[in-house]
């Protein structure tokens, strides 16, 4: 049996996904620019697909433009605010738990000359909104904050973040990093207060190489592609069209039937980590169980073995999970979440992280669980030796 649980780091495109990418490869091959009848048709189903995105994420078509995934929604948003609002002041906010396409981007921006505040996260994952509040100040020009943990499923208090921004005397623009959270989660841009929004097709069953970000209507943000001026001149470049029209039939896929997937993923979580407490010891479940959590994490820490052998061995059982973000885990660091949420060394060597899809099913999870069980004890007979 092959048990697919690294759903974070990717999924497997639906079959109408690969169905509707064909389409754009095969029968509607044209540029969309152009002007004759070829072009017209592949414009009007890029319209289609946008217009099915917007739906799924609650937001105007015109508030939507396409990136080549999440790294370049994240890095566009920041960027974009930060050349625009760079007269304005040179502090900007984040985490100290962000994916590296969202660190990095702070850490560049340091090195030339801007105050950057990484905040803190309890041994849950979680900000402090009163640290967040002591950093607001008048040359606040952006905060970008995850909603989702991608590592430990962590959901941020991203509503009351928005309104605490809202109320702030100079207004700083809100990015938020929904990569992991859109389809697992019920929300709008607008009710979370989000000025800027990432999203990624390959995480919702769609395409690798395709993403989006909604961008609040009369937000001004600088583009950091120029080129031909496709989507509104906010990121140049010939369009990816099959990435568009899989990431559109994704998300309405997703918009469809968000209530009974989003039902599946908690099922197959809670049944998880019922029967991995009850069967095996010594273990330590990284971040929120239920409440406070996304429906399709788990990150637990297994004491005594190094969560990469397990990982390989688990592999041979036709199972596969990680050991963090799939961006960092070839990396030999440690994983950067676990630390900032205070885990001890034999913690994180230990910790796995497993991620569910819709896809998966209860008895890939009995199967998985029977197999975890195995493995553990017999790394850690060998441990002992």
């Amino acid at each position: 049996m092959e048990v697919y649980l690294d759903n974070s780091a990717t999924t497997k495109p639906n079959k109408e996904v690969v169905d509707m990418m064909l389409k754009g490869l095969i029968d509607y091959y044209g540029n969309p620019s152009s002007l004759h009848r070829k072009g017209v048709e592949v414009e009007r189903l890029m319209k289609s697909a946008r217009k099915q995105l917007a739906k799924a994420l609650g937001a105007s078509e015109q508030e939507i433009i396409f990136t080549s995934g999440g790294t370049e929604s994240n890095n566009t948003a920041i960027m974009g605010v930060v050349a625009s609002k760079n007269r304005k002041g040179k502090k900007i906010i984040t985490t100290k738990i962000e994916h590296p396409s969202v660190l990095n981007v702070y850490k560049n921006l340091e090195t030339n000359g801007y105050e950057v505040i990484y905040l803190d996260v309890d041994g849950f994952g979680k900000i402090n909104l009163e640290q967040l509040k002591r950093n607001l100040s008048d040359d606040t020009i952006l905060i970008s904050i995850m909603h989702v943990n991608n590592e430990v499923g962590t959901v941020q208090p991203i509503e009351e973040i928005g309104k605490i921004i809202k109320n702030a005397s100079n207004k700083p623009i809100f990015h938020v990093d929904a990569i992991q959270s859109f389809g697992k989660i019920k929300f709008t841009p607008k009710k979370l207060g989000a000025d800027l929004l990432s999203i990624s097709g390959h995480k919702i069953h769609g395409p690798k190489g395709i993403g989006a970000l909604f961008i609040r209507k009369n937000l001004r943000v600088s583009p950091i592609l120029y080129g031909g001026n496709q989507e509104t001149g906010m990121r140049s470049g010939t369009e990816n069209i099959p990435g568009i029209f899989g990431l559109g039939e994704a998300a309405r896929g997703l918009y469809e039937n968000i209530d009974s997937n989003i039902s599946k993923m908690w099922m197959l979580k809670n049944t998880f980590i019922e029967h991995i407490k009850n069967e095996i010891k010594d273990i330590k479940i990284n971040g929120y169980e239920k409440n406070g959590s996304a429906p399709h994490i788990v990150n637990i820490s297994f004491l005594g073995i190094k969560g990469e052998v397990l990982l390989h061995s688990l592999e041979q059982d036709g199972i596969y999970v990680s050991t963090g973000s799939a961006c960092s885990s070839k990396k030999s660091s440690k994983s950067h979440v676990l630390k900032a949420m205070g885990l001890k060394e034999d913690e994180i060597e230990g910790a796995i992280r497993f991620s569910f899809s819709y896809h998966n099913t209860k008895e890939e999870i009995d199967y998985a669980v029977d197999k975890i069980k195995k493995h553990v004890k017999d790394i850690r007979k060998i441990m002992k030796r």
